[in-house]
């Protein structure tokens, strides 16, 4: 390369490489005398520059004491040169240029470049090689063919040749030499071997002239050398000497040199396409060809050296060595003589040695190719359908969550799965993997998504989706966020076209993240679920079953009919269709929603929830009686299945007078439409009933009170177009009900404290804005304190504050920004302010500033430092007078030694809590869902076991609700999150899912959506009788449409499985189960509190001892007082000793013992969430109904004053609510 430089340091005019590479081609350069003379100092740069280059040096400016004359111009042929390339001169520049020789420019150079170096021309060169090498084993075949070894001519020693052969035929058994070194070759094809030996024997040459490095006995000794020559040399001596011409050469030895040109022609083709193939494709093809040669090589020496005995044909000798070698020996075809037997031992003794090398190699690239996983080709890639999943690394409960969901839907079979995960497959993932009904449908993939060569494997570009999850179980949740954060940026930076569906777990990091398609916050999911738990029971069964995929076939053969019904309304999940084409919906075209929900309630036994306009993108859920249904709206309802699926069977007379045909069709007709239908993943059967009501339905028979024959006023019907008058708008921003005359002034003054606003301080990016119920002004951190005193209060406990209504306790292990979601919708502004509970935070690490900031404008939000094992601290925080204690899963944990003990620590502690408080509702968070069958454990309850038994049936089944029928899930005591890794898999189908989960949770609030709450049966709503009567009442009163009935019934949890047995029988009249569920009440309140699980055996133990206490009458000795002291003791039961504990702590502590007196053991009961049930179901005393309840703001009166009097009239017609529920 030429530079041009100058002295006065700055550079001229550097010129480009490859025309100094051309320029040095074309004018090598001249050592001639005159070039000495004018460049004198040439040699002595050329002997100490090192970089090979040209340079020409400006010196005109220089002053050099030895010259005195200025340097000569260049000659004209350089002056000319210069022109031609483009170089400007200045007459008046008087430069010199140094020239130096570059190795590349050499003859040898530019060969090897050619030869070697360059990837395409070498891979020619090798491929004109290998097929060389091929040809000259055809032609060996081709010789062997053609030979005659009765006309072997051999010119120097004809006679002993022809004495030889006599011998020969005269001594059989004697070996004729002459044949195995001498053949008979036709003169064209010794031409051809001759010709293709000169190229062959050139190219060894120059290769190895190219290839040395100094040390030419390396060169000579190599083995494709020596094989060169014995193949070439005795064909080249032939030219000059012919009676040499029919010289037995072992041509077929050149298969191994092809072997090598073809190991090498790989290379050198992964190199030229800068592509690589596995290292498992090429050891497969060293392999074979190594096999080829092994067989070809002693096919042909065999056939050659059976020449001299018994002639053998090429077939047979192929025939011979595969039966050899294959280890069968059937012997038919044996070599004859010695040299050909030792050939023999020879070869097997050589394969012997190379292939288990060969093939340990192989099973050791394939151990690996097994760890890896290999690829996914483009061509499936290409056409068939597949997704990826992205993971830090991969449990069995994971995979079989995501696989169970994905492929619980119909139209996702034929899909496969490519799990890309950078750690290496855990045993029990490889044995579910090759189950045949994953092994074709998974592939899994070591690699990680950051790789974009992994990404290539993994064929991301051409998936339909990837699922990007984040790994729970790490320590640092921060740090998994944030390497989830980085896999979601290459998967979009890679295939910015492929959906992304990203699970985030801390809500501050959801923001990097809002460009993918679909994005779960784990924290904001959890929290918001914990919060609807304490004011709406079992939120968390009631979201967990709605958003698993289940056919409703759990539980239904069970004896127990609370599981069968349980189990049948699991089933119930969020479908979609819209009204045009919904035979559900589509007659209610231009009719109120609230009279489309029930109509099809009532007709079809289906759910409308909500729906979407066309222009709109929001999900409104109950959008009221004053949205009117449109042909383009999309109408999302829960059923056991979707309308696609569903056949319609009319009844026999109304098909007559519809004028239709009845041909099968079923004759008998049944009570109610939900009872016709068959769960089933085919085609359910809907029994339809006439969707006109009977004349007597107008009016009810309802009973009568006090004997006095008052009755209740009748349900109303629906209105197919609200009537503003007819629905009473709930004004919740002027809360008129807390104004009332009877409230003390207390009361009143705490709750004018109360105003509604949006809160300042978001403690995380990205937080949706809820009107909430806020304090005027900002607490000082220092009130928020409850176990210390501050100037502003001298509050130390939670008695002191005199709360009216029961505690809500958060224990957290830090105060994190999920945390702020829990608190939001237990604020929120359609919470009446007299029915807002407290809540008391119990932190084991003090919240910094940034988390008191944005929770210091909520009223009645506190926090604490303490632990939930530490007796005290949950005395302070006032868990006596705590309706519900809900335990959050610890970030330190969460990983263990061994996964399944993270939850340890955790379940020990709540069920101390279970025992020292018996009447506490405590909901938990754990890690591992199969962990709860732990929860409020009872060892000698046989109920449980039965539990536990069905439960180990439905997983037999496939069922992906095993854990369903366990109680403290049924009740909503027990929750984990990894429950909820369903709804990102349920949105690669239904895209709607989020956002319905998030508004029923109160984590989005969209004008004109409703919010979930409850409504409790009382006594005085039982004239009501079935649920489908509550669905109008409800939809023609308030608007509000019931989704579920969350359900409590007594239970005696006894010790014979015998008598595990549930005391309400499916099908008795109302008047029976009033006195039924009137008994059960009774039995529950006499049981006394002081008594242990069993109170059975406690009674009959006391008796015991009350009548050895009675025996004597005399004064009591010594030995009677120890026994009497004894059984003193033994009288105690647990409970007893239990609750003398806590008193004590209590009175150590300064607290009143006096609210813990009043608390019962209320554990003989079990509880269930009925979804969706069927409008038949006899509603029971104490039921708790889940309502969505339509947006108060969207019914607000644009007059102040109007809606006052409508507020007012409400209050006098049904009075005040509490907690959110609707008196009928």
């Amino acid at each position: 390369m030429n530079i041009y430089f100058n002295l006065r340091g700055t550079v001229k005019r550097p010129l480009a490489e490859d025309r100094a590479v051309a320029e040095a081609a074309m004018n090598p350069p001249h050592r001639s005398s005159n070039s000495h003379d004018v460049r004198p100092s040439t040699e002595s740069l050329q002997k100490n520059n090192s970089s090979n280059s040209g340079v020409i040096l400006d010196i005109s400016a220089l002053k050099m004491a030895e010259v005195d004359s200025e340097v000569p111009p260049l000659p004209p042929r350089y002056r000319f040169r210069d022109l031609l390339l483009g170089d400007q001169t200045f007459p008046n520049d008087d430069r010199v240029q140094v020239e130096f020789y570059v190795n590349e420019n050499t003859l040898k150079e530019r060969l090897k470049l050619f030869f070697i170096k360059n990837q395409r021309s070498s891979l020619r060169i090798r491929m004109f090689n290998f097929f060389l090498k091929i040809l000259t084993c055809v032609l060996y075949i081709v010789r062997v063919s053609l030979d005659d070894s009765t006309a072997v001519n051999c010119n120097p020693c004809t006679a002993i040749c022809h004495n030889n052969s006599r011998t020969n035929t005269t001594e059989s058994l004697k070996i004729n030499w002459d044949l195995i070194f001498w053949v008979n070759r036709h003169e064209c094809v010794w031409a051809i071997q001759v010709t293709v030996a000169l190229i062959g024997f050139l190219e060894t040459m120059l290769i190895t002239y190219l290839s040395y490095k100094g040390n030419i006995w390396e060169q000579i000794f190599k083995i494709c050398f020596i094989l060169e020559m014995i193949n070439t040399v005795p064909f080249i001596i032939t030219i000059f000497w012919c009676s040499l011409r029919n010289i037995f050469v072992p041509v077929f030895l050149n298969c191994w040199l092809a072997k090598g040109a073809l190991e090498n022609m790989i290379n050198d083709f992964h190199r030229a396409i800068q592509r690589t193939h596995s290292a498992m494709f090429n050891q497969v093809v060293i392999l074979i060809c190594t096999l080829l040669c092994l067989v070809f090589t002693g096919a042909c020496g065999i056939e050659h050296l059976e020449r001299a005995g018994k002639p053998l044909s090429i077939f047979y000798a192929l025939y011979f060595c595969i039966v050899t070698f294959s280890t069968v020996g059937y012997g038919d075809v044996t070599p004859k003589i010695w040299p050909s037997q030792l050939l023999v031992v020879i070869l097997i003794c050589v394969a012997l040695v190379v292939l288990p090398l060969q093939f340990e190699e192989l099973a050791y690239l394939w151990m690996e190719r097994q760890k890896l996983g290999g690829n996914y080709s483009r061509h499936r890639a290409q056409t068939e359908k597949h997704v990826v999943l992205c993971v830090s690394s991969l449990k069995i409960d994971l995979l079989m969550d995501f696989l169970n969901e994905f492929y619980a839907h119909p139209r996702l079979q034929d899909y496969y799965v490519v799990i890309l995960c950078p750690t290496e497959i855990d045993i029990q993932v490889r044995r579910i993997l090759q189950i045949p009904l994953w092994s074709q449908r998974v592939i899994y993939l070591q690699g990680s998504a950051l790789k974009d060569q992994d990404l290539m494997r993994a064929k991301m570009d051409d998936a339909e989706a990837c699922f990007i999850l984040s790994s729970r179980n790490e320590v640092d949740r921060t740090a998994a966020d944030h390497q989830t954060i980085l896999r979601a940026w290459a998967a979009k930076d890679f295939a910015p076209n492929c959906p992304l569906y990203v699970q985030i777990l801390k809500p501050e990091n959801k923001f990097h993240v809002k460009f993918a398609d679909h994005v779960v916050c784990e924290e904001e999911f959890k929290y918001a679920m914990l919060a609807l738990n304490c004011v709406c029971p079992a939120t968390s069964t009631l979201v967990t079953l709605l958003v698993h995929t289940s056919r409703g076939q759990e539980g239904q053969l069970s004896p127990e009919n609370w599981q069968k019904m349980y189990g049948r309304c699991s089933g119930n999940e969020v479908y979609h269709i819209r009204l045009c084409d919904s035979k559900f919906f589509g007659e209610y075209d231009g009719k109120s929603f609230t009279y489309a929900s029930f109509h099809a309630h009532k007709k079809y036994g289906v759910c409308l929830i909500g729906v979407k306009r066309e222009d709109n993108k929001s999900i409104l859920l109950n959008p009221g009686p004053r949205h009117i249904m449109a042909a383009a709206d999309t109408c999302y309802y829960i059923n056991i299945t979707k309308e696609e699926n569903s056949a319609f069977i009319f009844k026999q007379e109304e098909k007559h007078s519809k004028g239709l045909s009845v041909s099968g069709l079923y004759d008998a007709p049944s009570r109610l439409p939900v009872h016709s239908i068959i769960a089933s993943m085919g085609t359910v059967a809907i029994d339809l009933q006439n969707p006109d009501p009977p004349e007597e339905s107008g009016k009810l028979t309802l009973p009568t009170e006090n004997g006095d024959g008052s009755r209740r006023p009748s349900i109303a019907p629906v209105l197919e177009i609200a009537d503003s008058s007819a629905i009473l708008p709930c004004d919740l921003l002027s809360d008129q009900s807390e104004d009332e005359t009877n409230q003390s002034d207390e009361e009143g003054s705490v709750g004018s404290d109360f105003v509604k606003g949006y809160p300042p301080n978001s403690p995380y990016i990205g937080s949706s804005p809820t009107l909430c119920h806020l304090l005027p002004q900002k607490a000082p951190f220092c009130c928020l304190r409850l176990d210390k005193g501050c100037t502003h209060s001298s509050f130390v406990d939670a008695k002191a504050y005199g709360f009216k209504n029961k505690l809500i306790i958060v224990s957290a292990e830090m105060a994190g920004n999920g945390l702020y979601n829990f608190i939001v919708p237990l604020r929120a502004y359609y919470r009446p302010r007299k029915e807002l509970n407290p809540i008391v935070l119990l932190l084991d690490n003090a919240p910094d500033n940034h988390f008191l900031e944005a929770i210091c404008c909520f009223p009645m939000v506190y926090f604490m430092a303490g632990t939930i094992d530490n007796l005290d601290n949950l005395l302070q925080c006032g868990i006596i007078y705590a309706d519900n204690l809900v335990v959050v899963d610890k970030e330190s944990t969460m990983c263990a030694e061994e996964d399944y003990m993270a939850d340890a620590k955790t379940i020990v502690n709540v069920q101390t809590m279970f025992r020292l408080f018996p009447s506490l509702s405590i909901i938990t968070e754990l890690t591992h869902p199969s962990n709860m069958r732990f929860m409020q454990f009872r060892a000698k309850d046989c109920y449980s076991l039965a539990l536990s038994k069905l439960e180990k049936i439905e997983r037999d089944k496939g069922s992906n609700l095993a854990f369903m029928f366990r109680l403290p899930f049924a009740a909503g005591r027990v929750f984990s999150i990894s429950m909820l890794d369903t709804l990102l898999y349920q949105s690669f189908v239904k895209d709607y899912m989020i956002a319905i989960a998030r508004l029923l949770l109160g984590l989005d609030t969209t004008p004109g959506s409703g919010y979930l709450c409850v409504m409790k049966i009382t006594e005085e709503d039982l004239w009501i009788r079935t649920y489908g009567r509550l669905f109008q009442k409800l939809c023609s009163s308030s608007a509000e449409i019931p989704i579920g009935i969350y359900r409590t019934e007594s239970h005696m949890f006894s010790t014979s499985e015998s008598q595990v047995s549930i005391n309400v029988e499916h099908g008795e009249e109302q008047r029976e189960r009033r006195d039924a569920w009137k008994e059960k009440v009774a039995h529950r309140n006499s049981t006394a509190s002081d008594q242990s699980e069993h109170p059975l055996l406690r009674k009959k133990s006391m008796q015991w001892a009350r009548r050895l206490s009675r025996k004597s009458a005399k004064p009591p000795s010594r030995t009677e007082r120890i026994s009497q002291q004894r059984l003193n003791l033994y009288r105690r039961s647990e409970r007893q000793e239990l609750s003398e504990l806590v008193k004590n702590r209590m009175k150590h502590l300064g607290l009143p013992t006096v609210g813990y007196d009043e608390m019962n053991d209320h554990q003989n009961t079990l509880s269930y969430v009925l979804i969706n049930p069927p409008p038949d179901t006899i509603l029971e005393l104490n039921d708790i109904v889940y309502i969505i309840r339509s947006d108060p703001l969207a019914h607000m009166p644009e007059d102040s004053q109007v809606g006052q009097a409508r507020g007012s009239r409400n209050q006098q017609e049904f009075g005040t609510e509490t907690r959110d529920e609707t008196h009928l």
